[in-house]
C-alpha cells in the first residue's frame, strides 16, 4: 500500500541498542538450533497472521512510545506492524537467547520461542523502551512449538499487564492486542483433547526483557541435568552482558564505582533489592505468579511473562494458581523464597563477576529486605500512617490467621477495613463494629466451601502411608510429622474433622467472634496512631486516603478474564475493553457505565457479578495451566 506520508508507526525512532552492543547470530539456518556465542539471533523471515485485527490497544502504553489510540487505529497497517506480519521501517527483528532452572532443574537452552524482538524505540520523555510481538510465529528457541499464542493466553497477558501496571507493580507492558484468521492446535486442559484456536499477539514493551536466565546460557555441565548452557564458559559475553545493563540501565552504579568488582556488587545489590519489593507488592494484592522460573525472572525487578497467574479470591497462603504445579513449588507463600533461590541462581551464573563471600551476604539480606517492603506495605493497608510499632506484625499476622481460618475474601476483605470505624470515645462496647463485621461475614465462606479448600492434597496413598505410620511407629511418624509439607496436611486434616463437627449456624457465629475480637485489636492498635486530639481529623483523613489507594477494589480476578475469554471467542471484544477500562483505575469507586450491576445469566454457569464482588461459585472450576 503506497502512501504520500509514513504513518505514526512508521516515524518511529528505532534505537536498537542491544543489537549494536551484544553478540548476535546472523546465522540464515531456518527451524531451531543451539545458538552459541550469542545473545539475539536475527530472524530473518517475517511469518505473517492471516488479516490480523485490533481487539484492543492500551493508551497507557501506547503513550510510552508517543503514540495514541487514535494513531495506532487509524492506520490500515496498524494490525500488520504491531503483530510482527509486517516490517516496521527502523525495526530489526529478532529474538533472545536465554536459559533457566525451570521448577528447580536446569533446562538449558531456552529462548525467545514465540516472541520476536522488534526493536528499542527513543521517545522523548518517556525514554528507550524494546518493543517485541509475542506470538510471531517460530524463532530458533521454539523447541517442539509453532510461535504462536491463542486468544486466551494472549487477552490474559494483556489485561494482566496492564492491571499489573495500575496497581503500581513494575509490570512489562502491554501495548495491542490482535486476534487472526490463522489457526492453531491446542490441548488447552492438558487432557488430551486438542481443539482449534485463533492465533494472536500481543505488542509487550519493557526497557528491556533480559532476566536471570540471560546469564545462564553461560553456564558449564549441571550435574544433576547434565544439560549446559549453549555459551558455556564464554566469560567474555558474559562480562559484555553484565556491562550493558549496568551502563544503560543503572547509570548511578556505573557512575558511583570505579571498581569493576564494586561495580558488579553494587549491581547484585540492586537485582536483590529490586526483586524483594517487587515480590513484597505481589504478596499484598494477593497475586501468584504461577511459573517463577529463573527464565522468567527480570534483571530490572519487573513482572514478566504472564503465564498461568492468579489473584487469590479467598485468602489461602497455600494458594497455587498453576493446575500443573502439583508439588505446589510456586504457591502464594512460597514466593518469596523462591526468588531468594533464583537470586542464588543467578549469583552462580554471575561468577566470578562476583565476590562469592560478598553475594552471599547480599544474599542473607534478602528476607530481611523483603519482610520490611512487607510490612510497610501491610502498614498502609491497614491505615497505621504515624506510627512503626513491633507489635504491628502481629497484628497482620492474626489477621491473616483470621481470614484464612474464616475463608475471607483478599482483595474485598482488604477494601472494607476502611469501613472500620475509629476508636472514639463513647463505644466501649464496640458496638460500632456491627455493621463492618457484617459485611466482612459477606466476604467470608461457607461451611461446604471450607470442607472443600480443607480437604488434604497429597496423593492418598502418601497420606495413608503417613497415617498408618502414626499408628505403629511413633518415633518415624514425628519425623515425618515435622516436615512443613506434612504438617501442613495434617493441619488441613484436624480443619477438615472440625468442620465436619460444626454446622452453618455455629461456623457463622464462629466467625463473627473471630472478627469482632481481631478488629478490637485493631481498633486499640489505631488508637496509639494519634497523641495530640488536635491532630486527630487530619490522621483519620490520611488514614482513610491510604487504605483506599493501597488497597485495591478490583483486581484481575480468573473469572473476570474467563468471561472476557468466552466472549471473544464468539466474536464479542467489548468485555475485554470494558474490563480495560476498569482495571486502569483499579482503586477507584465504581463506574456504572463499566459496572453494570444487573446479572447476567450464562450458560452453564449461573449468573455473573460485578467485578468487585465476592467471585461465584463457577470460578472454582477455572483451571489455568
Amino acid at each position: 500500500m503506497e502512501r504520500s506520508q509514513p504513518s505514526v508507526l512508521e516515524r518511529l525512532n528505532f534505537n536498537n541498542t542491544a543489537l549494536k552492543t551484544l553478540p548476535v547470530d546472523d546465522s540464515e539456518h531456518p527451524g531451531c538450533r543451539t545458538v552459541q556465542a550469542a545473545c539475539f539471533s536475527r530472524i530473518r523471515t517475517l511469518q505473517p497472521l492471516v488479516r490480523p485485527t485490533f481487539i484492543a490497544v492500551s493508551q497507557s502504553a501506547l503513550s510510552l512510545l508517543g503514540l495514541t489510540e487514535q494513531d495506532v487505529l487509524s492506520d490500515p497497517l496498524g494490525p500488520e506492524y504491531l503483530s510482527g506480519s509486517r516490517l516496521i521501517p527502523g525495526s530489526e527483528p529478532a529474538a533472545h537467547c536465554y536459559s533457566g532452572h525451570q521448577f528447580g532443574l536446569f533446562a538449558g537452552q531456552l529462548g525467545d520461542g514465540a516472541v520476536m524482538y522488534l526493536g528499542e524505540v527513543e521517545s522523548g520523555i518517556h525514554g528507550r523502551w524494546e518493543i517485541q510481538v509475542k506470538g510471531a510465529g517460530v524463532t530458533p528457541y521454539s523447541r517442539d512449538g509453532d510461535g504462536r499464542k491463542v486468544l486466551r493466553s494472549s487477552i490474559r497477558e494483556f489485561l494482566c499487564s496492564e492491571a499489573m501496571a495500575a496497581l503500581g507493580i513494575p509490570s512489562t507492558r502491554a501495548a495491542s492486542l490482535i486476534t487472526s484468521d490463522l489457526y492453531v492446535s491446542r490441548d488447552p486442559l492438558n487432557s488430551g483433547h486438542r481443539i482449534q484456536e485463533h492465533c494472536s499477539a500481543v505488542l509487550r514493551l519493557a526497557p528491556s526483557f533480559i532476566r536471570f536466565g540471560s546469564f545462564e546460557v553461560f553456564l558449564g555441565r549441571d550435574v544433576f541435568s547434565g544439560l549446559q548452557g549453549p555459551s558455556a564458559g564464554r566469560h567474555d559475553i558474559r562480562a559484555q552482558l553484565l556491562d550493558y545493563l549496568i551502563e544503560t540501565f543503572y547509570p548511578n552504579v556505573q557512575q558511583a564505582h570505579s571498581s569493576r568488582r564494586d561495580k558488579n556488587m553494587a549491581f547484585f545489590r540492586e537485582v536483590v533489592t529490586q526483586t524483594a519489593q517487587l515480590v513484597a507488592q505481589w504478596q499484598c494484592v494477593g497475586f501468584c505468579h504461577g511459573v517463577l522460573n529463573t527464565d522468567n525472572m527480570s534483571i530490572l525487578g519487573l513482572t514478566l511473562d504472564y503465564g498461568p497467574f492468579g489473584f487469590m479470591d479467598r485468602y489461602d497462603p497455600d494458594f497455587v494458581s498453576n493446575a500443573s504445579d502439583k508439588r505446589r513449588r510456586y504457591s502464594y507463600q512460597a514466593q518469596p523464597s523462591v526468588c531468594h533461590w533464583n537470586l542464588a541462581r543467578l549469583a552462580e551464573a554471575l561468577g566470578s563477576e562476583l565476590n562469592a563471600a560478598e553475594a552471599g551476604a547480599l544474599l542473607d539480606e534478602f528476607m530481611p529486605t523483603y519482610e520490611a517492603f512487607y510490612l510497610c506495605a501491610m502498614r498502609k493497608k491497614l491505615g497505621l500512617v504515624r506510627k512503626e510499632l513491633a507489635e504491628d506484625s502481629q497484628l497482620i499476622s492474626d489477621l491473616l490467621r483470621v481470614m484464612y481460618n474464616t475463608g475471607a475474601d483478599f482483595t474485598n476483605t482488604f477494601r472494607l477495613l476502611s469501613c472500620v470505624p475509629w476508636p472514639d470515645e463513647g463505644d466501649s462496647k464496640g458496638t460500632a463494629v456491627g455493621p463492618v463485621v457484617d459485611l466482612i461475614l459477606q466476604q467470608c465462606a461457607c461451611i461446604d466451601e471450607l470442607k472443600v479448600t480443607s480437604r488434604p492434597t497429597m496423593e492418598d496413598r502418601e497420606l495413608a502411608m503417613i497415617l498408618s505410620m502414626a499408628q505403629t511407629n511413633q518415633a518415624m511418624f514425628r519425623i515425618v510429622a515435622d516436615r512443613p509439607d506434612v504438617a501442613g496436611q495434617l493441619e488441613l486434616m484436624g480443619r477438615l474433622k472440625e468442620l465436619l463437627e460444626t454446622d452453618q449456624d455455629e461456623l457463622k457465629e464462629k466467625q463473627r467472634d473471630d472478627w469482632i475480637r481481631w478488629i478490637s485489636q485493631y481498633r486499640r492498635r489505631l488508637a496509639r496512631e494519634c497523641d495530640d486530639t488536635h491532630e486527630l481529623p487530619h490522621i483519620k483523613k490520611e488514614r482513610l486516603r491510604v487504605m483506599n489507594s493501597s488497597n485495591p477494589r478490583v483486581v484481575l480476578r480468573n473469572y473476570i478474564a474467563q468471561n472476557a475469554i468466552e466472549a471473544a471467542e464468539k466474536g464479542d471484544f467489548s468485555e475485554i475493553n470494558r474490563v480495560l477500562k476498569v482495571l486502569e483505575n483499579p482503586y477507584s469507586d465504581p463506574d456504572p457505565l463499566y459496572e453494570p450491576e444487573a446479572c447476567v445469566e450464562k450458560e452453564h454457569k449461573g449468573p455473573t457479578v460485578s467485578y468487585d464482588r465476592k467471585p461465584p461459585a463457577w470460578a472454582q472450576t477455572i483451571c489455568i495451566t
